[in-house]
């Protein structure tokens, strides 16, 4: 599905702790990491050449340094000259503005671009340490359009990390519906999802239904299941939100997942 893994960084620790994770993932799949630094200054090109050479180096990855007045607009640049690219960046770079689910240089790639992109959380505490092979993607869904449109994308990143798909719904009881009647319609609905994902895309899948707040039950059932996992989703489902800014259920989950995020706008 993939064969170049772009790695955009800015200079800061947080935007450098995608690097290990990209590179777990490339040795996987026998795809290139390509590390890029996007500078708004030709006086600061021999610099941040230097800089990502040396990130590069330590990982067997190729660099690149690009010039322009326009950062984000540069990274799609970049991944657009390779249409089998996947982007993976730090959520934050230099901004570390924890508030909000994407900086704002990651925020504008991900308008910029119509691919999926891999976001991780940096922690300033304890990066956590990638894993070699990942196993497993979880995928949200809540019948809303918005929601089902990772459906696609997040089976073909199963398929090329031979990883399952685990479906999963999550019935709220401060919605109003009894847990008996949610469970029910909640519990077909994941079955049908799941069964119709191997079937048209030929991965494996499993499906489950979960219980709580969106925001609290998705992260818990990650955690659960321990390393090699992925989450996969859109910004905003059903809630219809406009916003990726925090309160959004995947701000929560990206709050709280430790590892990647595989996320799109709808």
């Amino acid at each position: 599905m993939y064969k170049l893994i772009l790695a955009p960084v800015d200079g800061s620790n947080f935007s450098e702790q995608v690097l290990p994770h990209a590179a777990a993932i490339a040795r996987s799949t026998g795809a290139e990491l390509l590390v890029v630094r996007a500078v708004s200054s030709e006086k600061d090109r021999a610099e941040a050449a230097r800089y990502v050479e040396a990130l590069a180096g330590k990982l067997g990855a190729r660099s690149a340094c690009v010039v322009s007045d326009d950062i984000p607009a540069a990274i799609v640049a970049e991944a657009a000259r390779l249409p089998e690219t996947l982007v993976a960046l730090s959520s934050h770079g230099r901004t570390g503005a924890m508030q909000a689910l994407f900086g704002s240089t990651a925020l504008a790639v991900l308008r910029a671009s119509h691919a999926p992109l891999l976001v991780y959380r940096p922690d300033s505490v304890r990066p956590v340490a990638p894993v070699e092979r990942i196993e497993r993607i979880v995928l949200p869904l809540d019948g809303s359009p918005a929601s089902e449109s990772m459906i696609a994308p997040a089976a073909g990143l199963a398929k090329w990390l031979g990883a399952r798909i685990d479906v999963v719904n999550v019935v709220d009881p401060s919605a109003g519906a009894s847990a008996a009647a949610g469970d029910a319609s909640e519990s077909g609905y994941a079955r049908s999802r799941a069964e119709a994902i191997a079937r048209e895309h030929g991965v494996k899948t499993s499906w489950e239904v979960l219980h709580g707040d969106p925001k609290e039950a998705i992260p818990d059932f990650v955690k659960g299941q321990g390393a090699g996992g992925l989450l996969a989703m859109t910004t905003h489902g059903r809630g219809g939100l406009r916003s990726v800014l925090a309160g959004s259920v995947t701000a929560a989950c990206l709050n709280e997942v430790d590892g990647l995020v595989f996320t799109k706008l709808p």
